[in-house]
C-alpha cells in the first residue's frame, strides 16, 4: 500500500500516542516494571518547574519553547502537550516540518514556528495549518506572494537574521531593504524577528548590538518586525540584554545547564527532566586478571563483582562513560568498565555483590550527582546536548 504524506505522519503519531496510552496503564511510579531492556523517563513535574524558573530569570518574558530533535531527546509530543498546558509557554520552534506538522496533528494549538527551511509543498501545508515560518532568503517575497496565493490566507512568518553565526538567516549588513520590503507586502503578517549567538561572550555582544540596531532602523524606516527574539538558553542565562520579547530556550527547559554548569547552577536552579533507566541481566565475579569488554581494556586487579546493563551506544550511553562514567543502582553509583558496546555496558561493583539480576539501573537522571547530564558531560568530555538529543528515539517513553 502507498503511503501519501499525511498517512505516514498520522502513523507517527499514532505510535507516540501508544506509547503515552502505554506509560499511563503503567501502575503509578514503576515505569518499566516488566522490561530488561532500556526505556526512558519523563518527569512532567521537572518541566513545570523549569519552565517557572526560567520565567523569573528573564523577568516574567513569554516563552517560546524549543522542542527540535524529538524535544531534546524527550519525545516531542508527549513533552510539548506538557509544556502547552502552561501559560508562561507562549508557543514551540523546530527546525524540521514534518516535526511542526505532527505538533499541529497531536492538537497543538499554541503558535509553532518552523525556525529552518521548506519546500513549496511543504510550505503549502504549514500555511494551511497555521504553523509560522522563516524567512531569510532573497527570494521570500516570491515566496510569500506564490504561498498566499495558494492557500487564500496571509502568510505569517518570522524574519531570520545572520547577525554572525553565519548559518541561516538573512546576513545583517544586506537585510534592512529587505526587510522594509517584504513587511509592506499584504500576504506577510510578520509575528517575530529573530536571531542565533554564536555562544562566544564577547562576539555575542557584537551579534545582538548589530540586531538591535538593526531592528531600530527598520523600525524607523517603518517596518514591522513583530516580536524580537534572541536568547537561546545560553543566552537566557548570560546575556540579560537579549531577553526582548521573547526568549526560546532549549535545553534549559529539559533540566540541563548550557555552557557553564556551576556558575548557571548559583543563578538558576534547573531539574532535569529525564531519565535512562534499565535493568540489571548478569551478575557475575571476576577473578585477578579477568578482563572485560571489547579490546580488553578492563582487567580485575582483585576479586570484584560485575554487573551488565543492557544499554549501550545505540542507546543513549556515551562510549566514552568508561573514562569516568557512573550508574545508579540503589543508593550508590558504580563506575561503567570496559567499553561500552551497541547494547551494553559493564559495572564494577565492589568486592561485595552489591546487585541482583533485575536490580533498576538509573544511567542518566536527576537522583544522584554522579548521574546528572552535565556531571557525565563534564567527566567523558562530550557535550551534554550530546548526552540528551543521543536518547534513541525508539526506546518508549514514560511520563512519570
Amino acid at each position: 500500500m502507498h503511503l501519501s504524506r499525511r498517512t505516514f505522519l498520522g502513523s507517527a503519531l499514532a505510535a507516540g500516542v501508544a506509547r503515552e496510552v502505554t506509560a499511563r496503564h503503567e501502575p503509578p511510579n514503576t515505569p518499566g516494571q516488566d522490561r530488561f531492556d532500556p526505556w526512558v523517563e519523563v518527569d512532567a513535574e521537572a518541566l513545570r518547574f523549569n519552565v517557572a524558573q526560567l520565567r523569573a530569570l528573564t523577568g516574567g518574558r513569554p516563552i517560546l519553547a524549543v522542542v527540535k530533535n524529538n524535544a531534546y531527546g524527550l519525545d516531542l509530543v508527549q513533552t510539548s502537550k506538557i509544556l502547552a498546558t502552561l501559560p508562561e509557554v507562549a508557543g514551540f520552534a523546530v527546525v524540521k516540518t514534518h516535526s511542526a506538522i505532527t505538533l499541529r496533528d497531536a492538537g497543538i494549538e499554541k503558535p509553532i514556528l518552523l525556525m529552518g527551511m521548506c519546500s513549496e509543498a511543504d510550505g503549502h501545508e504549514l500555511v494551511s495549518r497555521g504553523i509560522e515560518i522563516s524567512l531569510y532568503t532573497d527570494d521570500a517575497a516570491e515566496r510569500i506572494t506564490a504561498l498566499a496565493g495558494r492557500t487564500q490566507r496571509p502568510v505569517r512568518a518570522h524574519f531570520y537574521l545572520d547577525t554572525g553565526l553565519g548559518r541561516m538567516g538573512m546576513p545583517y549588513h544586506r537585510a534592512l531593504p529587505w526587510l522594509a520590503d517584504l513587511s509592506s507586502r499584504q500576504e506577510l503578517q510578520v509575528a517575530g524577528t529573530f536571531m542565533g549567538f554564536t555562544e562566544e561572550t564577547d562576539f555575542d555582544r557584537e551579534q545582538l548590538v548589530r540586531f538591535r540596531n538593526l531592528a531600530q532602523r527598520a523600525r524607523d524606516a517603518g517596518a514591522d518586525l513583530g516580536q524580537l527574539h534572541a536568547a537561546s538558553s545560553n543566552g537566557v542565562y548570560h546575556l540579560p540584554d537579549s531577553h526582548l520579547d521573547l526568549v526560546r530556550p532549549g535545553i534549559a527547559l529539559y533540566g540541563c545547564y548550557p555552557s557553564r554548569y556551576e556558575e548557571e547552577r548559583a543563578k538558576q536552579e534547573l531539574r532535569p527532566a529525564v531519565r535512562l533507566r534499565a535493568r540489571v541481566v548478569r551478575v557475575v565475579r571476576l577473578r585477578p586478571g579477568d578482563s572485560v569488554g571489547y579490546g580488553s581494556k578492563y582487567t580485575a586487579v582483585q576479586p570484584t563483582w560485575l554487573a551488565t546493563v543492557p544499554a549501550g551506544h545505540t542507546d543513549g550511553v556515551p562510549r566514552e562513560s568508561v573514562a569516568g562514567g557512573r550508574v545508579l543502582i540503589g543508593e550508590h553509583t558504580y563506575p561503567v568498565v570496559g567499553s561500552v558496546s551497541a547494547s551494553h555496558c559493564m559495572v564494577a561493583l565492589s568486592a561485595r555483590r552489591t546487585a541482583s539480576v533485575g536490580d533498576p539501573v538509573t544511567l542518566i537522571g536527576p537522583d544522584h550527582p554522579d548521574i546528572h547530564p552535565n556531571t557525565i558531560a563534564q567527566r567523558t568530555g562530550v557535550s551534554v546536548y550530546d548526552v540528551l538529543m543521543h536518547l534513541n528515539p525508539t526506546l518508549p517513553r514514560y511520563l512519570v
